[in-house]
């Protein structure tokens, strides 16, 4: 949560003119943290701590090296005097809007459009369709796509994109956007939980043709993505070079007033105050004129892209919209929801129920309800405003299966471009290496789980696999690999027998090690998965979350490896069917087969 002391290896004027400090800490590196990139934190002094900080967002970590990035144009005096860190501060901003967006019904009277939208999605009334509309037939969209974007043209107030993975759920969603403002909408608000979502958005649209304008902290949105950001629109606006002059010369003053010495008479102390009270008129200009560059970029643009509490940023606060995207709406908290849907007539919602859920960190609130989200209420609700996209892309057919019959009601098929894709010849797409008798068992600490031999197997089965594939390929890039885990100690665990594998380092920039989280919204051409649980009891703990699992399964594109102990695993209803169907489908095997070759 914090590091202390650090380090400031350099700073540079950043994008937008924010400072930016790369901080270092030469001490306790080796204990891990939480800074995350688009973070808030603080750099303080520890001479007066209370007095002596100031608030940034993280620009960059990787690590034991940050780029910490400042609304200053210069660090305070008392950064120079040492004994300096930076520590993780508590993002209130969001909890504020949540906490506005669910008092404003009760304090305020919304339009009665929205207040419409608002009732549908409480279910006092029923959703409504048009039937005049021009209908989409997009020849790159499949039959259930299309029906998703017409179901997006007729809803009055909701409609659902319900998107299982691989199904192109962001491809769906952008031809919809697309065919919305071919039939009249002028500007439409996109928006998602997080960053990466809404960076993914913007630019895939902006790819698309559409002008994006993409609300937020530059430190936040993705390097390559700068462009599309509101700050730098206000650069490359024709009046920025008025105001850049009217600053400079504004400055001018201020250095003119700083330059009178405490110590003058009457005559000075005018003059002193006059030359202050004509920069501050020159930035009174200023801000005049940023709020109408402001208002006419805003004014412009088709796509107006934020993150669900950005949606309320100062610079769009008081804006409508006719339509309001909301993509990765499963895992997005019910209250920042209400953020961008009280600013809306119609809400188009984007997800799968059926993945990872928002993290719910109390315990209470998810029982008293907030782990159901507002995607999964409307779903079950309201059935005819949701179309379930059936065909992926991206997964062999035996692959998807399970997950078809245990999550989307077998509903969902495979596109024959990718239904008998191989890595190897007569290769088996899914196998289970079942580890019972093995005598390998979890070890527990206060915090994680591990299972160190069953690690170690999963890299020695993952070398003969890569060895087979140098047999039979000639020249072709290596298949990349996906080594998921539910438990950080696990994880661990994987990294020290990868990196303890001496055969296996010429493979190693193909394989990726993480926790399912980490994988969400990302795919390979091979995934191993250890299951980790070896237990005489037959606990699972929390590889009860399925929806977790149906994550780690379908990451996969082309061969799914699930290692784990029978006996403590088929205890549970859902992970025995699993290990029958992959009975079902030859792919069943003893870990005992792999320890004897």
């Amino acid at each position: 949560m914090c590091w202390y002391p650090i380090v400031i290896k350099g700073q540079e004027m950043g994008y937008a003119d924010y400072l930016t400090l790369e901080l270092e800490r030469p001490s306790h590196t080796e204990i891990s943290h939480q800074f995350r990139f688009g973070g808030s934190a603080q750099l303080f002094s520890n001479l007066n701590p209370e007095a002596d900080y100031i608030d940034g967002v993280i620009a960059f970590v990787s690590g034991n090296k940050m780029k910490l990035s400042f609304k200053v144009d210069e660090l305070p005096e008392w950064a120079s005097d040492g004994k300096l860190g930076v520590q993780v501060l508590f993002d209130d901003n969001s909890y504020d809007e949540m906490e506005k967006a669910l008092q404003w019904p009760i304090k305020s009277n919304l339009p009665t459009e929205t207040q419409r939208l608002v009732d549908v999605l409480i279910g006092k009334k029923e959703p409504s369709f048009t039937k005049t509309f021009q209908p989409s037939n997009a020849p790159t969209l499949n039959d259930s796509q299309n029906q998703a974007v017409n179901r997006m043209l007729a809803a009055d107030d909701v409609a659902i994109v319900h998107g299982p993975p691989g199904t192109g759920k962001t491809t769906t969603l952008i031809q919809g956007i697309k065919a919305l403002l071919a039939q009249g909408e002028e500007q439409i608000l996109v928006v998602a939980p997080s960053n990466a979502a809404v960076d993914l958005l913007s630019e895939q649209l902006a790819n698309a043709g559409h002008s994006v304008v993409r609300i937020g902290n530059p430190s936040k949105v993705s390097d390559h993505l700068l462009a599309l950001t509101l700050d730098h629109q206000i650069q490359q606006h024709s009046t920025n070079k008025e105001i850049k002059k009217l600053k400079k010369r504004a400055n001018e003053f201020r250095d003119m007033a700083h330059k009178y010495k405490r110590n003058f008479g009457k005559a000075e102390r005018e003059q002193r105050k006059a030359l202050f009270d004509e920069a501050h008129k020159i930035l009174k200009d200023v801000e005049h004129m940023e709020q109408y560059i402001i208002k006419d970029i805003l004014g412009k643009t088709q796509i107006i892209a934020a993150t669900l509490v950005g949606a309320n940023h100062y610079t769009i606060r008081q804006l409508k919209y006719n339509v309001v995207v909301i993509d990765e709406a499963a895992q997005a908290l019910e209250p920042a929801c209400w953020i961008p849907i009280l600013k809306a007539k119609k809400v188009i919602f984007a997800g799968d129920h059926c993945q990872l859920p928002p993290t719910i960190k109390s315990q209470e609130a998810g029982q008293a309800g907030l782990s159901v989200t507002l995607f999964e209420k409307c779903i079950q609700m309201m059935p005819q405003a949701a179309v379930l996209l059936d065909t992926q892309y991206r997964m062999h057919q035996s692959i998807m299966g399970f997950s078809s019959a245990q999550f989307y009601n077998g509903l969902l098929k495979a596109h024959e471009s990718n239904a008998t894709h191989y890595i190897l010849t007569n290769d088996k797409p899914i196998e289970f290496i079942d580890t019972a008798g093995c005598g390998f068992e979890e070890t527990t600490d206060q915090k994680s789980i591990a299972n160190p031999e069953e690690a170690a197997m999963l890299i020695q089965v993952l070398l003969s696999y890569y060895i087979h594939w140098e047999q039979q390929q000639l020249g072709l890039p290596q298949p990349s690999t996906g080594v998921i885990a539910p438990y950080k100690d696990q994880i661990y665990a994987l990294h020290e027998a990868l990196a303890n594998n001496t055969d296996l380092q010429p493979f190693k920039g193909s394989i990726v090690i993480n926790t399912i989280d980490s994988f969400q919204g990302q795919e390979k051409d091979i995934i191993f998965i250890s299951m980790t649980r070896s237990n005489a009891d037959g606990v699972i703990g929390f590889l009860k979350d399925y929806r977790r699992m149906n994550v780690a399964m379908t990451r996969a594109r082309k061969k799914l490896v699930v290692i784990g102990d029978s006996a403590t695993l088929s205890r549970n209803t859902f992970y025995d069917q699993f290990i029958k169907y992959c009975e079902q489908h030859n792919a069943y095997s003893s870990a005992w087969e792999y320890m004897n070759a």
